[in-house]
């Protein structure tokens, strides 16, 4: 064995550029596969990163206008959002999970000389399930049901409102105005989700907002998060149920979408997963044919090496030397040259992905914005995967010059020039 490895050292440093634009061409395509695979996962995470300001399985619906007329009403008639609506999603429809309706101002508050313009958010406490939002540790909490029932002027505040108007205080317990009305912070949300603006909201009881700004009635929207629906087909069929009860409860035509805005996260993200699925597949494809190009390489240069050493096989042949060896010979010299450069395109390939993340990552926290690549990693498994099929490829590669290397009559290699 050790002498069979002395061997190949001993070829690839007779053979140095040969070894090296064969092992370039085996490096080149699985470098370009690893490279390929992470920017489809990049896309993939960039985009699906856009979600985490809420719930992939929330679904927000909007009240409309009629579009056509329907059981005698009229066309051009508005669809206003009431308690019997929150009424209906929380007891009618059993695959809504968390539950909240919105109602939001823009406002001015102040804290001391300082002031900013926000916009204040109201809901209920299963927002924070919705929108995914953490409150900061040790900075206070999220309304809760208590707020709720008593109507209570509290306010959870976005890091950037705490940085403006209390500096390095801790704002929690202490009070901010709005026009003629005083809120207490009771919390400071943290900043995960990724806002893509420079004004976030800061949120207040769904009460307290329909009593200061919505006249003590009603709300513009309702959001909740689903259980149970893990495909496509499930998702539309859900949505349609949904224009089916608001339709009957507010008299219009399930099929008029003007009259009642769906947005389900869900439905979206199995969307996008597919639409990135396929692309993962035809990047796959282009990988693995551009790896398969370097192995077909390997074979045409280890058939040249077969016929180049011709003569020294045939007389390993004439002193008895076993097809077996020769056979063995040959084929770890194929495994060894497109393992080595296998690996080294693996590296190259995973090292190159490891620094874009970090430059991305590097990008985003400096701007504070948001971005459509993210973390271009590939997964370990697809690597060991690319390695064995390496291992295999080799050999096979190898495989079909040294068969006919075995062939090959002693007597007659002793005559080839």
């Amino acid at each position: 064995m050790f002498d069979s490895i002395r061997e190949i050292i001993f070829t690839v440093r007779e053979n140095k550029l040969r070894t090296v634009l064969t092992g370039f061409a085996v490096a080149w395509g699985i470098f370009m596969l690893i490279i390929l695979l992470a920017s489809g996962n990049g896309f993939r995470n960039g985009v699906m990163s856009n979600f985490s300001g809420r719930a992939v399985n929330a679904v927000s619906l909007y009240p409309g206008v009629m579009s056509q007329p329907y059981n005698g009403l009229p066309a051009g008639r508005n669809i206003k959002f009431d308690v019997r609506d929150f009424d209906l999603a929380r007891d009618k429809i059993p695959e809504i999970e968390y539950l909240s309706a919105g109602v939001w101002a823009n406002l001015t508050i102040s804290y001391g000389v300082e002031y900013l313009s926000l916009n204040a958010n109201g809901g209920t406490p299963d927002l924070a399930h919705i929108s995914r939002i953490r409150i900061t540790e040790g900075m206070g909490r999220f309304v809760n049901r208590i707020d709720e029932q008593l109507r209570r002027k509290v306010i959870v505040l976005h890091p950037n409102h705490r940085k403006i108007l209390f500096k390095d205080e801790n704002p929690v317990g202490k009070y901010v105005t709005a026009g003629n009305t005083v809120f207490q912070v009771i919390g400071v949300y943290s900043d995960s989700q990724q806002f893509n603006n420079n004004n976030p909201p800061a949120y207040i009881p769904l009460s307290t907002a329909q009593m200061l700004y919505n006249k003590g009635y009603g709300f513009w929207n309702l959001e909740f998060t689903v259980k149970g629906l893990d495909t496509y087909e499930k998702n539309e069929a859900f949505n349609t149920k949904l224009r089916e009860k608001f339709g009957q409860l507010h008299g219009f035509d399930p099929a008029d979408r003007s009259a009642l805005y769906v947005w389900n996260s869900a439905q979206q993200s199995i969307k996008t997963n597919r639409m990135f699925d396929l692309i993962n597949i035809f990047l796959a494809i282009v990988g693995f044919a551009s790896m398969m190009a370097g192995i077909v390489g390997v074979s045409n240069i280890m058939a040249i090496t077969v016929k180049e050493r011709t003569r020294e096989i045939g007389i390993r042949k004439a002193i008895g030397a076993s097809p077996f060896s020769i056979l063995r010979n040959v084929i770890l010299e194929s495994v060894f040259v497109t393992v080595c450069s296998g690996y080294a395109g693996i590296v190259l390939g995973v090292g190159l992905t490891e620094l874009a993340d970090y430059l991305f990552v590097q990008k985003i926290e400096r701007s504070g914005g948001t971005t459509v690549f993210l973390n271009p990693s590939v997964d370990m498994n697809t690597v060991f995967l690319s390695m064995l099929l390496l291992i295999v490829c080799g050999t096979v590669a190898g495989l079909i010059p040294a068969l006919k290397a075995v062939k090959v009559k002693p007597v007659e290699a002793m005559r080839a020039e």
